[in-house]
């Protein structure tokens, strides 16, 4: 039985050490990006947010040490910066979490929290999540996952905020670097009851769910051959992982990456050393 309260990847969450750093780097890319937000005080975290339809990614730095934030914080110490964990949407995640305790896994949370947003007309109002993690042992490539229910949408998906000068429309894959691809999506599959399918190069991919970006599980070989020319340098050294995204103009794509943009078959890549340690590989929508 699928569960039933998990619809498919809502947002990659990039760890970086030097929060508004990153964020000026990912401006300079041509990806417009959210007010910086900082979240409850037990989360100890601040993020900027780059929103598509119908997921997003999160820029994610810890502003203040907490026993929250401490697989966190180890995995920027361990690996570096990088995807250190993905969001499925949650329809109620405090029925996801007896999903998953009824599958004979312990969930962290469900917890609250909120961040300020100010909206684009001056006001302040608030962005509410209540979101529960697998364990954290339980991360197939390194990359740990967790379920966010949004409680105000509305505060989240500005309209404004989903222009990017770059094209980017929404991500297609999620691609996670690992010596056992199979093994690694196999994991994933049970932890969310997907079947995985295997691809032509031998990479495995598991479906998220819905319409929503598929999980694709590879060797750093397969990732290579998949994007010829690009440098893998920078790459987290754990679970590292790249994003595939639509451009609905490659052309704006290039122009707006400017000299970080390389070429490679049909994608117009990012390299990881240019985009604190994630590979970005922009595509024909």
């Amino acid at each position: 039985m699928a569960l039933k309260n998990i619809i498919g990847i809502d947002h990659a969450v990039v760890m970086v050490r030097d929060l508004d750093k990153a964020a000026e780097n990912y401006r300079q890319l041509g990806f417009t990006l959210s007010p910086r937000g900082t979240h409850s005080a037990h989360m100890g975290t601040g993020n900027y947010t780059i929103m598509f339809d119908p997921d997003y990614m999160e820029l994610l730095g810890v502003l203040v040490a907490t026993e929250h934030n401490a697989p966190a914080r180890a995995f920027v110490d361990r690996h570096g910066e990088g995807i250190e964990r993905i969001a499925f949407t949650a329809i109620d995640s405090a029925a996801g979490a007896e999903e998953i305790r009824a599958r004979g896994l312990t969930p962290i949370g469900p917890t609250d929290f909120e961040r300020p947003v100010t909206l684009p007309d001056g006001t302040i109002s608030a962005a509410k999540f209540r979101t529960f993690m697998w364990p954290t042992a339980e991360a197939p490539g390194g990359v740990r996952i967790f379920a966010c229910q949004h409680k105000t949408r509305e505060t989240v998906w500005i309209p404004e905020l989903m222009k990017h000068a770059n094209a980017a429309k929404r991500i297609r894959q999620t691609l996670i670097a690992t010596p056992e691809p199979a093994q690694d999506a196999a994991h994933l599959g049970r932890l969310i009851d997907r079947e995985p399918r295997t691809e032509a190069d031998g990479a495995v991919a598991v479906p998220s769910g819905g319409d929503r970006a598929d999980f694709v599980y590879l060797t750093l070989e397969q990732l290579g051959r998949r994007y010829p020319g690009v440098p893998l340098a920078g790459l987290s050294a754990r679970g590292g992982a790249a994003l595939v995204l639509i451009s609905g103009d490659l052309a704006a794509t290039e122009k707006a990456l400017g000299p970080a943009a390389l070429r490679s078959g049909a994608a117009i890549c990012v390299p990881p050393a240019r985009a604190n340690g994630t590979l970005l590989a922009f595509v024909a929508g």
